[in-house]
Order: C-alpha cells, then structure tokens, then sequence
C-alpha cells in the first residue's frame, strides 16, 4: 500500500481528504437480529477494536450507546424507529432517497469537536444479495466500516475482506492500516491528505 493508496481511501468524491477515528470506547447495540447473529457481530466489534488497540464498552457515559446497527427489510421501517428522527435529522427524506436508489447500505457519523468519532449509525436493508452473506463477513464488513471515517468509494471497487481458504478475513493491509490508524502518538482525526504519509510511516517494518 503507498501513501497514494491511503489518500485515496479517506478522500472523498469532492477531492476533500478526512481521517478520523474514536477516541471514546465503542459501545454498540444492534437491532433487528437474533441472538446467534448478534454474538457473531459483537465478536467482530471485539475482534476489530482489538486490531486497533480500542476498547469497546457496554454503554457510554453520554450517549447510552454510540454505535447503533439496524437490520431491517424496508427502507420505510426506520420512520417507526422511536427517537431516530432526532439521531438522524431530515430522517423521512433519508428514507425517500435510500427506497428510491434501491441501496442496501448507509453509515452516519457524528463528531467530536476536534473530529473524532463521537458516534456512527449502520442501516442495512437485508436483500437477497446481502442475506446470502455469512453473517461472520457481513459483521466484520460492517465494523471495519466504522472503526475509521473511510470515503464513501473506499472499498467499492475492493472489499475490505479477503478469503483464505474457508474462512472470511480481514485484507492484511487493512488490517495493518486500521493498527497504525489508532497510533496514540496521531491525532485522532485530520483534514490534511500530508496525514497519509504519517500512516504510511507506520506500516513500515519496524
């Protein structure tokens, strides 16, 4: 991976570059899942932030939760969702615009004010397409998804997956970016792309 590649996965469609991380414990909550597929998804959210170095935390001190994943069939289904509309304003016109693009996924943030992560919302519409998906892949997908502001095309040409033999992993050069993303020494978010090369630094042997 070069300092290139980096920059390309926090830049966004306008050209504008933005890292961030947490700095807060990551408590999550999922809705619309059974108990077996809500294991597999903690496992993940403890498998990542391990990765990291994060801890990950049953609830927060502000927020109650502030990592909230909903699984649902319909798009129109989250206007019944008590309370979303003051967690994600303009939520009805949300909703018109995901039914009318037909998409199947959106991720929300909310920030610190210096940029870090304050708190992310993960919607997924379960299609035949994503359903198919072994839970194991489609949580770690989602995590990783999170556990830093990635651009919006970050991985629409690449999954951050990759799969050796049975199993569904984690790329290593994810892996290893997500690592040195939460070095304590960077800060936790930027708006500089020159915040590439930093990261780069760090994924050199030693």
């Amino acid at each position: 991976m070069t300092p290139e590649d980096i920059e390309t996965l926090f830049t966004g469609p306008d050209g504008t570059f933005a890292f961030a991380r947490w700095r807060r414990p990551i408590a999550p909550i999922v809705f619309g899942v059974e108990d077996a597929t809500l294991s597999v998804i903690k496992g993940a959210f403890e498998a990542v932030a391990t990765l990291a170095g994060h801890e990950i935390a049953e609830t927060d001190p502000e927020l109650g939760a502030n990592c909230m994943v909903f699984f649902l069939r319909d798009w129109g289904e989250l206007v019944d969702v008590p309370d979303l509309e003051r967690l994600i304003p303009g939520l009805a016109p949300l909703v018109a615009r995901l039914s009318a693009a037909n998409a199947t996924q959106y991720r929300a943030f909310r920030f610190e004010e210096d940029g870090a992560i304050k708190a992310a919302f993960v919607f997924l519409r379960m299609d035949a397409q994503l359903s198919e998906m072994p839970a194991q892949a489609l949580a770690l997908s989602q995590v990783v998804q999170v556990i830093l502001l990635w651009s919006q095309q970050a991985f629409a040409a690449r999954s951050p997956l990759a799969v050796a033999g049975a199993t569904t992993i984690l790329r290593p050069d994810i892996g290893d970016l997500i690592r040195a993303a939460y070095d304590p020494v960077l800060p936790a978010a930027s708006d500089q792309p020159a915040h590439a090369l930093r990261l780069f630094a760090r994924l050199a042997p030693g």
